[in-house]
Order: structure tokens, then C-alpha cells, then sequence
């Protein structure tokens, strides 16, 4: 009997080689569907097709074989298809979805008993797929939906495979964001990004996962993957109604991440923040955040970890906006009913970001609803904000379009107070943004952006301020492993003054500077342990750096034009997230970057070892228009790593070292007519910094308080500024009132944050110093003796509390605390007399400080009724700014009269400001 059997399983096999051997067929297709391609092969071969129809794709197929096999022909015609193929006998080919049959197991299929423990002991772990996937479908039918994913492939060996998808409501296919997609059983998990694509690694075989979304139903579904595929989900409203329902996924990012210094703002719960005459603002929250400042009330920018304003990079859908406020600070510029992320990187800032010292915002727009229209709008005292989404091309292209204005121009002319009827101020912002998703692999958005002020109160001075920027990205996604954006910027900044009064010096005054850029940016992801960032952006500069002209035939100004800078800048880029162990991850890259400054000038040489100045100027150097003049660059290094001490207390460690290339040259402290932007060149190096940073994470009750504390150190070089009298308005060779020197910043930062519940909020605190170094070779370019002095923005001791407690599901109570120590000044400590004049003797610059700044403000919040069938959803904020009447000085001055100096205080918001604002989504 055995040795019957022997010889029947040889006849087998030289009966199928031998009918493999001559399974040799021609035959061509024409543009024809691939069951009518099927059929004809039964024809040509004379062999017996058993598949279901309903596992045909509709799949159109053009193809010319001669004598070919046919096992060849099925691989070829298949091969972007489930389907796969088993040959039975000479008459029989049984079709299969997904999986493929097997003749006999694979050598190691039953381990040995030493091997059973190993793979117990590592489940957790990788390892190497050879083994069929067999599932049973009787014995695990029932509500819980079974999905088969890829097309199995015996000689793909990978240990994870990859599905992605993108998860929508079912009813307005809005893409989810922030879903968490789970996998059962482990601590797996990831969330859909702000378009609602996801990506998660799968062992091969039966996977179960769980969604859960505070917005849609959470489903569970049986993964069933033999490849790479892709899974989209389609999820109906939840509309049941529920207790506090809180997302898990990622919800440890803060320490499990490899970032120190990242802080993610949450636009959707900005709303609840007591915020001046109630507009939602993306600025003023992040100010509320740990080592970010600004020097008060009324000022323009930022100031991150010892910063200057301008050594932020902002940027709105990567393209840069260089000043994100309106009326010099009081509103932001950015619209918050149209801005879906915002991030900012304090710390280990990514490689893929180049040319600013400090920091990074970027912050992206939504896309825009393709099912169906929708809108939110707000009115408030001053303001009003309207945002709508229209689909073009239903579940393609869709457009948003948002515009803010305010009517306190109109308010100012209606007052019966004389001066402030012939005061302006008036300031609105649009944005407008198309998205279209091509296909499944291919995406297109375009942006543009226009915000405009117009400002003056009893004043002869009008000034104003335009922002522009247009940005246009195209998304590929070559495979599971890898994609990549071309991304094409261009962004404007403009500021002016007009001044007119009753004699002959009208003027008009203002700079302007113009940046484009083109940038490739591509991600791949190698394995589970590696995943690279990689890309190429180059930049074109054109600065105008100021110009003054008169206004009317009688003025007596003369008009001055400084002549146009242009420069370049590229960078390369490469970055790795390297996960050593469960333990530690680390994240290593490397950005080179450099900068040439382009002709046309006439630059200017001094003799050495002397001032620079109009009398030490020995030669003329000559530059034709684009020949480079000088160039700068290097590379810069992008360091970090985080190490578990326990599963929720991570350590993180970070160096960074950055360049930036363009600069802002200013004898204030907020933005005025005397600004001016100027690139690097022949006379001012680029600026430097390197930084250190070093801090614990640990979180609390199931993620939801989070605790930091994080230290940082950092060291900068050719930091730009004025020289003890100088005079930078208009001024055609700015080298000589200019000199660079050294800075240094240093501080401890600490966030308690609870993200849930009906109590949450978060308290800040940081200790930081900044201190600057100006000791040149020359007296006029040495202050304080050439020792290091405070900043303008050093602040010691900074610390706000923002607090937030919903009563009932419709009211809920909000209050901000902060507090910050004053920011340095100089001060006039006595006079003189010489010559027959009396001149002011000032302290070394910035030995005072002007008073501390406190404030307290308090919120109510009415939402509208919870009906499943209605309009809109509205809600009411009554907010009271500075609820106890701190009169918080904006500047201190010094005027001299009756022969005496006195001090001056200005405030923007000395008494209590109430605020009732309205909001309605549609």
C-alpha cells in the first residue's frame, strides 16, 4: 500500500510538470474586461476556470502572448488584482481571492518544542512570515465584519505589512480626523491626520481593530492581510447621545515621542479661552504655553526661548507670514475657523525646517467639505468672522473660503469725541483654499491669503500693513512605503506710513520684502525601525529695504529709494526616526544649508582696524545684477532621543544648531515706520545658534494629565543691533550703525496639563533669562562695557493659568491668570550741561525694568440646545478682559518739562474690557 501510494504521488507530479511544460497558448486582448479574458483562456487552453463571479474587478485588459505559458499569462494578467491561481490537473485552475492554495506546508511550519517557547516568549516581536494564513469562516461568523486585504505572494517574506485608508462620515464624506484606529490585543495604535488618512503596520493573518471617534460611530472590524492594501473606512454620525468620550490614540505622544519642545494647540477648545473683545486667537493662546512670550500688550510676534520676534519661522500652509497680527498685535491674523492644525517646535526643530533661530509655527488650513456645503460664523463687538466650504466636484474638489473684518472704523467716526472721529482703524484678513483629490495616490491644494491694516488715533501718521501669500502642493503616494509633496510658495509683506499735517513735509514711507520658493519633501518608511524624511527647497529674496516720497506738489521731502536686495537660499535634508529598542528612539538628521547674496551693488570697503564709517571707506567694489557677492552656509544638525525610564516617564535630550539669513534691524520694541529687513552680505553674517535641551515627561491617569519639565540652554552668534545712537531709518549703509555680538538664553520650563473631563486647563510656568554681548573693536561699538546685558525680552519669571469647567453640557466657565515679570528698559539717571546745552545721561541699556504685568480674565459660555435635527449649532461667550482694571504699562518714556525729566506710562487696556460674541455653525 505505501509503496502504491509512492508511486501514484510521482505519476501526479510528472503529470502536472508535464502538463505545465506544454501549457504554452497564444492569444491577444483588446481593451477587454477581465471575466470576458477568462473565458477566452479556457477556450485557447482548453482547461476548466472555477472561480465566483463576484471576485472579477472590473478590470480592463490589453495584451498580445505568443506561445506563452500560461501560468505565465495568469501572473501577468493578475497581477494588480486579489486574485491568485492553483493548477489541479491538466483540465482543472481553481481561482482564489486573496490567499493561495498550498500543495504542502512550509519547512519549519510545526516548530520544534524549544521554538514554541521562543515564539511565545517574543509575541511582541518581530517575525519572519513563511507561513500560510488559514482561517476558518464558519467558526467565526457573526456581526463583526471580515475584510480581506492584498494579494497573498508566497515569495514575500515581510514580517509587518502596511494598511492605510482614509476614514469619512458616510452621510458628508468629511474626512475624520483624530480618529484612533486600534488594534486589539496589544498597545497598537494611530490616529487619521487632519485629511483622515491613517497608516498601520499588521502582522499577516487575522488582525482585529477597533475605531473610536467622539464625532462618528466606532466600529470593530476582522482584518484578514496578506499584503500591503488599503482599507477605507466609511462611518455614519454618532448621534447617541453620550458621557464624556475621550480618544486614546496617540494621547501619549508628549512622552513617547522623540521631540522635546513640541506643543500642539487644539483649535477646536480655543473657543472656551477668554480671549480680548472675544476673538478665538491662535497667537495669544500660544503665548500661554510654556518658554513662548511676547513683550506685552499691543506687540507684534513672539519671543520663544530667548528670541528675538523675527527668529520665528510662521508659516500658513507652508507658506511664510511675516507679521501674523492685527493692530500691532492686539487680534491675530490668523482666521481660527479655518485653521485645522497648529504646531509649534521650540526645541528639536525637524530638519525639514530651515532658516529661523527659534522656533517654528506651522500651522495647516482644513480642507474643505466635498459632500456637502457647511459654514461657521462669529459677531462680536468689533469683529466679525464668516467661513464656508462648497464641494465643486462632489467627494473630488471642494473650495473654503474665510474673511474677517472688523467695524470699529465706523464705531471711531460715530463717536462724539472730535480726535477720534478723524482716527482710522480697520483691519480685515481673507483666505480662500481648493483642495481636490485627484485619486486614491495623487491630491492637489492651493491657497492664497491677504490681510491688510490700516491704523492711526489722533495722530497725523496713518500706518498700514499688507500680508500675501499664495502656496500651490501637489501629493503623490508612490506606494505604502513612500510619498512625497511638491510644494511651490510665494509670500509678500508690506508696511507703510503716510504722514500729513499742516506744513510742507508730507510723506509716504514704508519696505517691503518678496520671498518665493520651491521645495520637493518626501517621506519613506524602510521598516518598522527606520523611517526616513528627505528633501531639496530652494528660496529667492527680494528685499526693498525702505524708500520715503512726498505727498502733494508743495511738499518739501526728497525722495530716497535704498536699493533692492536679492539673495538665494537652498537646503538639503535627510532625518531619521530610529527605533533602537522599545526603549529608546531616536531621531537623527541633518539639514545643509546655504546662502548667496546677489548683485547688482556697489559695496562698500573700509580700511582696517577702523571704525566703519563715510570717512574710513577705501574702495568701491562692483557686483552685476545676480553675480553673487558672497556666500554663507554650513550644516546644521538636528539631534534628539527619548528613553523610557518607566512605560509612562520618558527622559528626552536634544542638541540643534541653525542658521538664519535674514534679519530685522529695529531701535523698538514693537513694529514701527524705522523697521527694516535686510539679508546677510558682504558687511552682516548670518546669524547662528546652537541649543541644548534636557527634560522629563510623565503622564498621569490614562494619559490624561500630562507633566513636563524641560531645561534648555542656548548660545547664539552675530546677533544684530544698533549701536548707542544710531540712526537706521533710510539709511543706505546700514553697516555702519549696525555691530553683532553674542547671546545667550537659558530656562526651565514646566506644564501641568488636564486634557479631559468637566475640569481641565493647564498651568505654565518658566524661569528663563536672555542676555545679549555687543563688544566690538571700537568704543561706538561696545555697550555696557562689552559685558553681557539683558534683552528686551528677557522676562525671568512667566507664569499663566488657564482654567476651564463645564457646569452642564450647554455652560461652562473659563479664566486665564498670567502673570510676567517686566521687560528691561533704559533709563535717563541725570543731566549735563556742556557747551551751553543740557544733554540727558542714560543708564547702561536695559539696567531697569518697567512694572510687572498681571492680568485676570474670566468667561462664560452658553452652548445652544443639544437637538439631533436642527439648523446650526451657536453658542454665546461672555468674556470680561482684565477683570481687575490693571493698568499694565505697553511702554515707559521720559519727557522733559519745566527743566525736569518725568516719567510716562502708556497702557493699551487699563480698566476691565467686556465682550458678548456669537457663533453659529451651519
Amino acid at each position: 500500500m505505501h509503496k502504491f501510494l509512492c508511486l501514484s504521488l510521482v505519476l501526479l507530479g510528472l503529470q502536472v510538470t508535464f502538463a505545465q511544460e506544454t501549457n504554452k497558448i497564444s492569444v491577444s486582448f483588446n481593451n477587454e474586461n477581465l471575466l470576458t479574458v477568462i473565458e477566452k483562456l479556457e477556450q485557447s487552453s482548453d482547461k476548466k476556470f472555477f472561480y465566483a463571479e463576484n471576485w472579477i474587478p472590473d478590470k480592463k485588459i490589453t495584451a498580445s502572448y505568443d506561445q506563452v505559458e500560461l501560468e505565465i499569462v495568469l501572473e501577468d494578467i493578475f497581477k494588480e488584482t486579489l486574485l491568485n491561481f492553483y493548477f489541479l490537473d491538466d483540465g482543472q485552475i481553481v481561482l482564489t481571492q486573496n490567499s493561495i492554495i498550498y500543495d504542502r506546508l512550509p519547512e519549519g511550519f510545526f516548530p520544534e518544542p524549544d521554538e514554541q517557547i521562543a515564539e511565545i516568549e517574543a509575541e511582541e516581536e518581530d517575525f519572519e512570515s513563511s507561513a500560510p494564513v488559514f482561517y476558518n469562516d464558519a467558526q467565526n461568523s457573526g456581526e463583526v465584519e471580515t475584510v480581506r486585504i492584498g494579494r497573498q505572494d508566497p515569495n514575500n517574506r515581510q514580517r509587518r505589512y502596511t494598511l492605510s485608508g482614509r476614514a469619512f462620515d458616510k452621510i458628508t464624506g468629511e474626512p475624520i480626523s483624530n480618529m484612533a484606529i486600534l488594534l486589539e490585543g496589544t498597545r497598537t495604535g494611530v490616529s487619521t491626520d487632519i485629511n483622515g488618512y491613517y497608516e498601520i503596520k499588521l502582522r499577516p493573518g487575522v488582525n482585529m481593530i477597533r475605531t473610536k471617534s467622539l464625532t462618528n460611530e466606532n466600529v470593530v472590524k476582522r482584518v484578514i492581510i496578506y499584503n500591503d492594501g488599503t482599507l477605507n473606512l466609511s462611518l455614519d454620525e454618532n448621534l447617541e447621545q453620550l458621557g464624556e468620550v475621550r480618544i486614546s490614540s496617540n494621547a501619549d505622544k508628549n512622552v513617547s515621542n522623540a521631540n522635546t519642545g513640541e506643543e500642539e494647540i487644539d483649535i477646536e477648545n480655543i473657543k472656551n479661552i477668554p480671549l480680548v473683545l472675544g476673538e478665538r486667537d491662535v497667537m495669544k493662546v500660544a503665548t500661554l504655553l510654556p518658554g513662548i512670550s511676547n513683550t506685552g500688550e499691543g506687540s507684534s510676534g513672539f519671543n520663544v526661548r530667548g528670541g528675538k520676534e523675527d527668529q520665528n519661522l510662521i508659516l500658513l500652509d507652508d507658506a511664510v507670514i511675516y507679521n501674523p497680527s492685527h493692530f500691532f498685535g492686539i487680534f491675530s491674523a490668523i482666521n481660527p475657523f479655518t485653521t485645522g492644525e497648529a504646531t509649534v517646535y521650540k526645541g528639536n526643530i525637524p530638519a525639514r525646517y530651515g532658516g529661523r533661530l527659534s522656533s517654528v509655527f506651522d500651522i495647516m488650513t482644513i480642507d474643505a467639505n466635498t459632500q456637502e456645503f457647511e459654514g461657521e460664523a462669529s459677531i462680536g463687538p468689533v469683529t466679525s468672522n464668516l467661513a464656508v466650504q462648497l464641494p465643486v466636484v462632489k467627494e473630488k474638489s471642494a473650495i473654503m473660503i474665510g474673511g474677517r473684518g472688523t467695524y470699529s472704523d465706523w464705531i471711531l467716526k460715530n463717536l462724539d469725541e472730535e480726535q477720534l472721529n478723524n482716527s482710522t482703524a480697520l483691519f480685515y484678513d481673507g483666505i480662500a483654499k481648493y483642495n481636490h483629490e485627484i485619486d486614491e495616490n495623487n491630491k492637489l491644494s492651493i491657497t492664497g491669503y491677504l490681510s491688510n491694516d490700516r491704523f492711526s488715533i489722533t495722530s497725523d501718521s496713518v500706518y498700514s500693513y499688507q500680508n500675501q501669500i499664495a502656496s500651490l502642493k501637489y501629493e503623490h503616494r508612490f506606494n505604502d512605503r513612500s510619498r512625497g509633496a511638491l510644494i511651490f510658495t510665494n509670500s509678500n509683506y508690506k508696511f507703510n506710513i503716510d504722514f500729513e499735517d499742516n506744513f510742507q513735509d508730507n510723506f509716504e514711507s514704508g519696505y517691503e520684502i518678496n520671498e518665493t520658493e520651491a521645495k520637493l519633501s518626501m517621506k519613506f518608511i524602510l521598516n518598522k525601525a527606520h523611517q526616513f524624511d528627505y528633501g531639496v527647497s530652494g528660496k529667492l529674496y527680494n528685499v526693498d529695504p525702505g524708500f520715503i516720497k512726498p505727498i502733494g506738489s508743495d511738499s518739501n521731502i526728497r525722495s530716497i529709494s535704498l536699493r533692492r536686495e536679492r539673495g538665494i537660499e537652498a537646503g538639503a535634508w535627510i532625518a531619521d526616526d530610529f527605533k533602537v529598542s522599545d526603549a529608546l528612539l531616536l531621531s537623527a538628521g541633518i539639514r545643509f544649508s546655504v546662502f548667496s547674496s546677489l548683485g547688482q551693488e556697489d559695496v562698500r570697503i573700509y580700511e582696517e582696524d577702523q571704525p566703519k564709517t563715510d570717512n574710513t571707506v577705501i574702495d568701491l567694489q562692483q557686483y552685476g545684477k545676480n553675480e553673487p557677492i558672497i556666500t554663507y552656509g554650513g550644516p546644521e544638525a538636528r539631534l534628539s532621543a527619548r528613553f523610557y525610564l518607566l512605560p509612562d516617564l520618558s527622559v528626552k535630550a536634544s542638541y540643534n544648531n541653525t542658521y538664519q539669513y535674514i534679519h530685522t534691524l529695529s531701535n523698538s520694541v514693537t513694529v514701527s515706520p524705522t523697521d527694516t529687513y535686510r539679508l546677510s552680505g558682504y558687511h552682516i553674517k548670518p546669524q547662528r545658534a546652537q541649543q541644548y535641551s534636557l527634560g522629563f515627561f510623565k503622564n498621569w491617569d490614562n494619559d490624561n494629565i500630562e507633566t513636563s519639565i524641560e531645561g534648555y540652554y542656548k548660545t547664539s552668534e552675530n546677533m544684530l543691533d544698533f549701536k548707542t545712537g544710531a540712526n537706521l531709518f533710510l539709511n543706505e549703509f546700514v553697516e555702519t550703525e549696525v555691530i553683532q555680538g553674542e547671546g545667550k538664553s537659558y530656562g526651565l520650563e514646566f506644564l501641568l496639563k488636564k486634557k479631559a473631563g468637566d475640569f481641565n486647563g493647564w498651568l505654565s510656568y518658566t524661569y528663563s533669562r536672555s542676555y545679549l554681548k555687543l563688544d566690538g573693536d571700537f568704543r561706538n561699538e561696545t555697550v555696557n562695557n562689552g559685558e553681557f546685558f539683558p534683552s528686551n525680552y528677557d522676562k525671568p519669571h512667566d507664569f499663566s493659568l488657564v482654567t476651564n469647567y463645564k457646569l452642564t453640557q450647554r455652560f461652562s466657565f473659563s479664566a486665564n491668570f498670567v502673570y510676567q515679570t517686566g521687560r528691561p528698559i533704559t533709563y535717563p539717571t541725570g543731566k549735563y550741561s556742556y557747551d551751553g546745552s543740557d544733554y540727558v545721561l542714560y543708564s547702561d541699556r536695559n539696567q531697569f525694568r518697567i512694572p510687572d504685568y498681571y492680568r485676570l480674565d474670566l468667561s462664560f459660555n452658553l452652548e445652544g440646545n443639544h437637538k439631533l435635527i436642527k439648523l446650526g449649532h451657536s453658542f454665546w461667550n461672555f468674556s470680561v478682559y482684565n477683570v481687575l482694571g490693571r493698568n499694565n504699562p505697553y511702554s515707559v518714556y521720559f519727557v522733559t518739562k519745566d527743566g525736569q525729566i518725568q516719567g510716562k506710562q502708556s497702557s493699551i487696556f487699563s480698566v476691565p474690557v467686556p465682550t458678548i460674541s456669537y457663533n453659529f455653525q451651519f
